[in-house]
Formats: C-alpha cells, sequence, structure tokens
C-alpha cells in the first residue's frame, strides 16, 4: 500500500438520466434513487483512493434542497477530503442538468464515511491524504468546512 494517494486520485463523476423507473408520482427523483447514486459514487472514490474494496459505514444529514425532473441528467461527483487509520471521507455533490439548455442547479450535498476492507472483509490501513495543488489543499478545506457547518446547523435544529 502506497503511503499517501491524492485527492485528485480519488475524484469521480457519475450521470444518470432520470428515467420513470426511477420518479416519484410527481415526475421528480425518488429520494432513495439519489442516495443510491450517491453512496455507490462515494464508493468509488473510496476505492480509488484506497486501491481497496470499501464499505459504507456512515452518511451525515442529506436535505434535498432542488428536484431532479425526469429527462433531467444528475451529476454525482465525489471525492475523498479526509482520512482515519481504515477510513475515508467522501464529499458527495448531486447537481440536475437541463440537457436541452445546459442549465444545472445544485440539488443536495452529503458527507460519507467508508471503511476500507482486506481480502478477508476486515478492516485495513488506507493511505493518508495528499494534497500537492492548490485545487485540492482548496477543495479538502471546502468539504473540511461545510461538513462542520452542516453538522453545526443539524445540530441548531434539535437544540432545544
Amino acid at each position: 500500500m502506497d503511503e499517501t494517494a491524492t485527492l485528485a486520485s480519488s475524484h469521480t463523476e457519475m450521470t444518470e438520466m432520470l428515467l420513470p423507473n426511477d420518479t416519484n408520482n410527481l415526475g421528480r427523483a425518488l429520494g432513495g434513487a439519489v442516495l443510491h447514486w450517491m453512496d455507490i459514487c462515494g464508493a468509488i472514490a473510496g476505492m480509488r483512493f484506497s486501491n481497496r474494496q470499501v464499505v459504507t459505514a456512515s452518511m451525515d444529514h442529506v436535505d434535498f434542497i432542488a428536484p431532479i425532473e425526469m429527462g433531467e441528467v444528475a451529476i454525482i461527483e465525489g471525492y475523498v477530503f479526509n482520512t482515519g487509520r481504515t477510513s475515508v471521507d467522501v464529499k458527495v455533490d448531486v447537481r440536475a442538468e437541463n440537457p436541452r439548455t445546459d442549465e444545472t442547479r445544485r440539488t443536495t450535498t452529503s458527507y460519507f464515511t467508508f471503511v476500507a476492507l482486506d481480502d478477508d472483509g476486515r478492516p485495513t490501513p488506507v493511505p493518508g491524504l495528499a494534497c500537492p495543488t492548490e485545487d485540492e489543499e482548496v477543495l479538502r478545506d471546502d468539504a473540511m468546512d461545510g461538513r462542520e457547518e452542516q453538522l453545526r446547523q443539524v445540530v441548531g435544529r434539535y437544540d432545544l
């Protein structure tokens, strides 16, 4: 195993066209379909980073801030922004794109934690995170700040 891996090595972008099987009765994306796509994208980012199989350990709070309409393209983008001994934290963003107008809008963001597994299915160490470029540093810092802010907002909602 390499001692470090770069944020860029984990970058993953997927696209999905929203078709009827993944829509609700309003013709908009089912939340479960979007979460499924996010989990897959995050797992691929974690596997690219660690060169290991990974399993989902947790997913932070999710707010669906804009719908994805039937016929639009969902763009799901993820990257590793932090590591533990056997875990990787992945930021996953989803945008909707109208392919006829090229307009895009942010629909949701969440933060996942995945655990790397060895060939026997046991947690195994992951490389440390390297951010050799300024762009990678900015992405890492934005994800760290965004996760902290999201957690602060969630706690504030329930702070009685």
